[in-house]
């Protein structure tokens, strides 16, 4: 992602959830912003593309890479406004 294509991306986000938390580095993951009445909107974040880009960028492996995002990214909680993960189920 570009810098352009970032600044839009942020600014689309503040549009909807002005106070939203991103995990930096792993943007190209988003996949949108949840909602949910009286709670506050949430960044989405694409579990399998964070592992990409993990493997991509940094080297690392898939399995290093799981564990790395378990431990430093989905379980670190920074608040209500902390981001989701999703997993999606595996395809037949």
């Amino acid at each position: 992602m570009n810098e352009d294509e970032l600044a839009r991306l942020k600014e689309w986000i503040a549009e909807h959830c002005e106070e939203a938390m991103m995990a930096d580095g792993l943007e190209d993951a988003i996949i949108g912003i949840a909602e949910r009445c009286s709670c506050p909107s949430l960044v989405v974040y694409d579990f399998e593309r964070c592992v990409g880009i993990l493997m991509e960028r940094d080297g690392m492996t898939e399995e290093d890479a799981v564990e790395f995002l378990e431990f430093n990214t989905v379980g670190a909680w920074v608040g209500p406004r902390t981001p989701l993960f999703l997993r999606r189920p595996p395809r037949s």
